[in-house]
């Protein structure tokens, strides 16, 4: 798929997000990346057998205080390949680009991943 048209799901998850969520966004980036480094995956510990789909660097919301402030954007990122590697569809990739961008904006909320995957199950 090309790059436009994946960074155009990507929005579109975003857009998709209920508005409660969406108005609490701030100080933060979404980018879209081809694929993680194998240096990012050797520092995650998923080297050589893993990958990544996507990655929330930054504060969460909940611990940010008073003092926080002049900082760069939070950043979250979605990495194409592994993605589009996944899926048989395109239906399929749309799903997972919004599965991957919603558990993205949950570590940004402050959720972890053990959070995360109870609430993708209900």
């Amino acid at each position: 798929m090309r790059r436009w048209h994946f960074d155009k799901l990507v929005a579109e998850a975003l857009d998709e997000l209920p508005r409660r969520f969406r108005r609490r966004l701030r100080n933060i980036v979404v980018v879209v990346e081809s694929e993680p480094s194998q240096a990012l995956l050797e520092e995650m510990g998923l080297w050589p057998h893993g990958t990544l789909l996507g990655l929330y660097q930054g504060v969460p919301l909940p611990r940010r205080g008073l003092s926080y402030g002049n900082v760069l954007p939070d950043r979250i990122t979605i990495f194409q390949k592994p993605l589009e590697a996944m899926c048989r569809t395109r239906d399929d990739l749309k799903e997972a680009v919004k599965d991957t961008v919603k558990h993205e904006i949950g570590h940004y909320f402050g959720l972890d991943d053990d959070r995360l995957e109870e609430l993708m199950e209900e």
